[in-house]
């Protein structure tokens, strides 16, 4: 019973993932033991990109229902954006997920949403996972929430705290993360 209410109070995320336009990983996030092992998870990841290679989801994000899981995705240019969640899973939640994601990379990639620009800033697509999903919990949706958060993550630590605070909006939560940074120096 326990498990039922938290399980109504907020949708649980089964994996995120990032697939280039030969349906190879870029940058993946399984919060679910459905998939097991590696090969089970890279087994499922070409299944669900063989099963929407052939769709149009660029211009918005398509739904579909795949092996008991509630899979959202949308495509820009070569990239693949893939959401997952059980058959039960709100799809709006999980197409929020998905827009959340898909709009802080093309914020942090400055529109140049591609293969090449993912991988050469990979570092900040994974800080996204972290700022979106926790553990299959949903913590943030908003792109420009997201894109922030991140930003402000990939401060380079061996600059002046001067140009740190130049560089950075002013608010108190922001300031205090500065503040931290040079506490651990």
């Amino acid at each position: 019973m326990a498990y039922s209410a938290r399980r109504d109070a907020s949708p649980i995320i089964k994996n995120v993932l990032l697939l280039d336009s030969e349906g190879r990983r870029i940058a993946v996030k399984y919060f679910s033991d459905e998939w097991p092992s590696n090969s089970a998870k890279l087994a499922f990841e070409k299944f669900v990109f063989t099963k929407t290679q052939k769709t149009n989801a660029r211009s918005e994000v398509e739904i579909s229902l795949f092996e008991n899981n509630v899979v959202v995705y949308r495509f820009m240019q070569d990239l693949h954006f893939f959401v997952t969640g059980g058959h039960d899973e709100n799809e709006l939640a999980l197409a929020t997920v998905l827009q959340g994601f898909f709009d802080a990379v093309t914020l942090l990639l400055r529109g140049n949403v591609d293969q090449r620009e993912a991988l050469e800033n990979l570092d900040l697509i994974f800080l996204c996972l972290d700022e979106i999903v926790d553990g299959g919990m949903i913590l943030e949706t908003d792109g420009n929430m997201i894109a922030g958060k991140v930003a402000t993550h990939s401060l380079d630590e061996g600059s002046p705290l001067s140009e740190q605070v130049n560089a950075t909006p002013t608010t108190p939560f922001n300031l205090l993360q500065i503040m931290l940074r040079v506490n651990r120096c």
